[in-house]
């Protein structure tokens, strides 16, 4: 029996587990990783490719400078240090933070089974003794995990528009399995390949294309006119303080809908200026070379894709004249983002991991998963008693732009959920955790 069972050994789990080791060291702790071995992004290694927020924004800094854990001491140890501080960039390639992420994994003393696809998460049978019932953790496997509490860090679930959804891999891939997508092709390629969004990585999947098949046709499709700048200004970057967490935790849901709506462009549908850039030069001296490897659909709504041989084909429609017309490719990446928790647009109302206990968790039809300022899953009238979990990294609706897949409150997410995890364990039996009253006060407690 493990005091906290976590499921994913992604950056939020990693960060927790830095942590509960120098918060909570005493603490019986278990991860489950559904990889063979840590890993960050992955699919999405491209050369040149940076993370778009500031290295001290790691996995530790904000919550504990002086941590060994932090970007700063992994420089150091790996002789990088200043070298890395005379960078000509903002941001560090995306690559060495990657390796980051991977040496806290490994450095961190944190027991984690790696290779164990979780499959479902219960509420096992209440313990004889103390009437509690634990949380169970169920692998592919068949390995069985209990707990008396658990962190939920699965990732956010990529967003795959329903007309893609019965296309075959890699036909259709998300920016999540990019590479492995087109690990097939050879550098000789001269087909067509489409990339659906106008992301950061939209761009980012065209340039490395670009380079990686140079006499590839590329097609990018997308809602808009065109690419937008992301809003990088100093005070709409003040959305990933903790102070916003509580400004926007506490708004009323119009509140929160008008919050998003107004600064959407700090993290969606927008790129950075270098990018747009670089894009935009290539596609001009390619017209100077007298040809055109990339082509602009915008103003272009999908309205129907499907299997054509070995190719797609996209049924298009012009938004502004209603113009109609097909697009055949060879292959099709989506970089179309992933879902939040919520009931309305690109959502889902609860991690699919967590759907063998919905019954015992707090649904509101109109809102979704009820989540606490602490990041527990709030529990129904049927759940009373039941064990404490959280849900890490996946709060955007309830929490704000900060827990939109960024790095920078990951540290103080993870204190407040290891704060709460210790005042819920060693409450007396009845209490009410101060966490009930007064939301996270770690993260309050850093202003």
């Amino acid at each position: 029996m493990y005091d906290v069972l976590c499921v994913g050994f992604g950056p939020a789990n990693i960060a927790l587990a830095v942590a509960l080791d120098e918060l909570w060291p005493a603490a019986r702790v278990k991860f489950v990783e559904r990889e063979p071995a840590p890993s960050w992004q992955p699919a999405m290694m491209l050369d040149g490719a940076d993370i778009q927020n500031h290295p001290s924004r790691d996995l530790v800094t904000p919550r504990n400078p002086r941590s060994r854990y932090t970007f700063t001491n992994y420089l150091h140890e790996h002789g990088r240090l200043f070298k890395h501080l005379n960078l000509p960039s903002h941001h560090p390639l995306r690559k060495e933070y990657a390796g980051y992420v991977k040496w806290v994994a490994e450095t961190v003393p944190a027991d984690v089974d790696y290779g164990q696809n979780v499959t479902a998460i219960r509420l096992a049978e209440a313990d004889a003794s103390t009437g509690a019932k634990p949380v169970e953790v169920l692998t592919a496997d068949g390995r069985r995990y209990l707990g008396r509490s658990a962190v939920v860090a699965p990732g956010r679930s990529p967003y795959v528009p329903p007309v893609f959804e019965a296309l075959p891999f890699p036909q259709a891939a998300h920016t999540s399995r990019f590479l492995p997508a087109i690990a097939d092709l050879d550098r000789d390629f001269a087909g067509t390949l489409a990339v659906v969004g106008a992301s950061q990585s939209a761009i980012e999947v065209i340039l490395d294309l670009m380079g990686r098949f140079p006499a590839a046709r590329i097609v990018n499709v997308m809602s808009g006119y065109g690419y937008r700048l992301k809003d990088t200004s100093p005070f709409s970057e003040e959305v990933y303080f903790p102070e916003f967490v509580d400004y926007y935790y506490r708004a009323s849901e119009d509140g929160k809908q008008r919050l998003r709506d107004l600064l959407r462009p700090t993290n969606y549908s927008a790129a950075d200026r270098d990018v747009i850039d670089t894009l935009y030069l290539k596609m001009y001296e390619d017209e100077l070379d007298g040809r055109q490897r990339v082509t602009m659909r915008g103003n272009r709504l999908i309205t129907a894709a499907h299997q054509d041989g070995a190719g797609v084909t996209l049924d298009l429609t012009e938004r502004i004249t209603g113009e109609q017309e097909q697009l055949t490719v060879d292959r099709v990446v989506l970089a179309t983002g992933y879902r939040d928790l919520g009931t309305k647009g690109r959502t889902e109302q609860l991690p699919p991991l967590l759907r063998e206990v919905a019954g015992v968790l707090a649904v509101d039809p109109e809102t979704g998963l009820s989540v606490g300022f602490d990041y527990r899953v709030e529990n129904s009238t049927a759940g009373r008693g039941a064990p404490p979990i959280y849900i890490n990294g996946l709060c955007e609706s309830t929490h704000g732009l900060g827990d939109a897949g960024s790095f920078s409150l990951l540290a103080l997410r993870s204190q407040a959920i290891v704060d709460s995890l210790r005042q819920r364990l060693s409450a007396p039996e009845g209490a009410t955790p101060a966490t009930d009253l007064v939301g996270a006060a770690s993260l309050a407690a850093t202003r």
